[in-house]
């Protein structure tokens, strides 16, 4: 069906099945797509809009110059926009967000005070490793 591995296109049949979305539940429409491409984009409509009726939501994909390519993205992008609205707080978004928040979370007392003495040792490394100043007679 996509110009996409049989592999690729089974896991997005899996996904849809998993968060309940059905193909006879999607409107496809093709429109012409803009930006670059050549001719291609001014004369195949490869822009393709899905909307799935039951949630209402829409979804435009023009990234590739193929229409069929483009169908494949679409319903990958449809896919996962209906997980995070389902899934919510579970969602990979959600779990990439909580990774940044405890990156940028402050260090505690004890890995502060051991990052800064390894500081000071390479500080003190390098300091060794420089010339002596030269003395003037």
């Amino acid at each position: 069906m996509f110009p996409v591995s049989a592999a690729k296109t089974h896991g997005l049949a899996e996904r849809f099945e998993r968060l309940g979305i059905r193909e006879d539940d999607l409107e496809e429409s093709f429109v012409r797509s803009g930006g670059k491409g050549g001719q291609n984009v001014n004369k195949v409509a490869t822009c393709v809009m899905l909307l799935h009726r039951p949630s209402g939501m829409l979804v435009k994909c023009q990234q590739e110059r193929t229409q069929a390519l483009n169908r494949y993205r679409a319903r990958q992008l449809l896919a996962d926009k209906i997980e995070r609205r389902v899934l919510g707080a579970l969602s990979a978004t959600a779990a990439r967000v909580a990774k940044l928040r405890r990156q940028k979370r402050r260090r505690s007392r004890r890995a502060k005070e051991k990052m800064l003495a390894d500081k000071h040792a390479r500080s003190a490394r390098k300091t060794l490793r420089a010339k002596p100043p030269i003395e003037a007679d």
